[in-house]
């Protein structure tokens, strides 16, 4: 059985979390409903959910903030909420291609630099992945919380390759050093290590960001191809990632209001 990370549940009064689960190229169906279910574990907890980053009156009531997207692009004025609520106190926890900002070019998948505050909120641009397949997972700060009593682990997913800033405090973290076919940016031959969750102090507030996750079924892949060949689940069929994610929404849920 995995360890249970040691945070007290002491809300006397409801929490209202907005979950904003929607994009391109995966099945928000799915993740969207495995993340309600791990929120109704918490009878505390109200929640929104939304598509997309657009009821910014909804984003200013919520205790906090979680998003599983893919190419999700807020407007300015949206990405400027975003930085305000973390930077002002928020705290928001992001999932798996929260980062991604995705073009289709003759020469591959391209991640234009089109939302630099964003990036700079959450720490990390997503721009290149190998094909999905088993990597290992290294507990990068053992006396962590949110990692404590976790040992290191095999998983299936996309290793995300990101272009990274400053003031990322690693809790998980994998190797690669090779190529990300299909990407325009495909050599990666730096052998640091590649995060694949940490914390980022944002203002007064902060984000956790883990980047796996990656889930898809047959239609999810439209207008690039009718039928996906495949479902994938990923992380999502290990108990360690569920773990992670308990862990990462007690985090949010005891932001100091």
């Amino acid at each position: 059985m995995l360890p249970s990370m040691a945070i007290e549940r002491a809300e006397t009064h409801p929490l209202d979390a907005l979950l904003v689960c929607g994009g391109r190229y995966h099945d928000f169906d799915f993740a969207r409903l495995e993340l309600l279910k791990l929120f109704g574990e918490r009878p505390e907890i109200r929640t929104r959910v939304a598509g997309d980053y657009r009821d910014l009156e909804a984003l200013a009531e919520a205790d906090f903030l979680v998003s599983y997207t893919c190419d999700v692009r807020p407007s300015e004025g949206e990405e400027e909420a975003l930085a305000a609520f973390v930077a002002e106190g928020g705290r928001w926890l992001a999932l798996h291609g929260t980062n991604s900002v995705m073009e289709f070019t003759s020469q591959g998948v391209a991640a234009p630099r089109t939302h630099p505050l964003l990036m700079r909120t959450l720490g990390s641009q997503f721009i290149a992945h190998p094909p999905v397949g088993p990597f290992r997972v290294r507990v990068s700060r053992r006396g962590h919380p949110l990692v404590a009593g976790l040992e290191d682990f095999d998983v299936e997913d996309e290793l995300y390759l990101s272009e990274l800033h400053e003031g990322n405090e690693l809790l998980l973290e994998t190797d690669f050093v090779g190529r990300a076919p299909g990407f325009v940016e495909s050599d990666w031959p730096d052998p640091a290590p590649r995060p694949v969750m940490y914390l980022r102090a944002v203002g007064k507030g902060a984000v956790l960001y883990n980047t796996l996750g990656h889930c898809r079924g047959p239609y999810d892949m439209r207008p690039l191809m009718d039928v996906y060949p495949r479902t994938e689940r990923c992380a999502w069929e290990q108990p360690v990632f569920y773990e992670l994610l308990r862990r990462g929404i007690a985090w949010a849920a005891a932001r100091e209001r």
